[in-house]
């Protein structure tokens, strides 16, 4: 006599269940320290995010501030290359930049342009003001808050955006390929 089938107990079997069964984690903030942005559709989900530093925390980071004060050219420069994820390179940036300071003494101009960018492509709110308004009152402040926002999300703002990605290709580990055949030929 067979027993019922209640009672009947199934080996699980070796392979993982569907995947709309499995339950993945929220990635970590910040992402990876690889420097390439991580895409997280949570964000989008749930509204855009706040900075992870206040405006006026410049002193969090006494050297960007530092560097920003005397040289924004530098600080810009690094942002706009990691923002525009290495198309265009630090140098073509922070000059363009002092060129326009230098032609109008309105580099906000440039530069709120990109915080516009880096704020649409990481969901983060237009706080306390407009990008453009912002700027124009706080370039130091805004600057070395951008700074500060993609070196919490893991950019090695020195390394640049190729510098990033090299790096951060460095953990990938290649699989291993078959021996090559040599042919030999009489």
């Amino acid at each position: 006599m067979n027993p019922p089938t209640s009672q009947l107990h199934y080996a699980q079997p070796p392979y993982p269940p569907p995947t709309s069964q499995l339950h993945y984690a929220q990635p970590p903030y910040p992402p990876p320290a690889t420097g390439i942005p991580v895409h997280d559709d949570h964000h989008h989900k749930t509204g855009p995010q706040e900075w992870s530093t206040g405006l006026c925390d410049c002193f969090s980071d006494c050297k960007t501030c530092c560097i920003t004060y005397w040289c924004p050219c530098i600080t810009f420069g690094r942002i706009a290359e990691i923002v525009d994820k290495g198309t265009t390179s630090c140098l073509v940036s922070g000059s363009l930049y002092t060129v326009i300071c230098c032609l109008t003494g309105c580099g906000c101009l440039y530069s709120c342009i990109y915080r516009n960018k880096m704020r649409q492509q990481y969901m983060l709110k237009d706080t306390p003001c407009c990008d453009c308004l912002l700027h124009w009152c706080c370039e130091s402040c805004a600057l070395c808050q951008e700074y500060r926002e993609l070196q919490n999300r893991g950019f090695d703002m020195q390394l640049g955006w190729h510098g990033n990605v090299a790096q951060g290709s460095r953990g990938v580990v290649m699989a291993p390929t078959a021996p090559g055949v040599e042919y030999m030929t009489r």
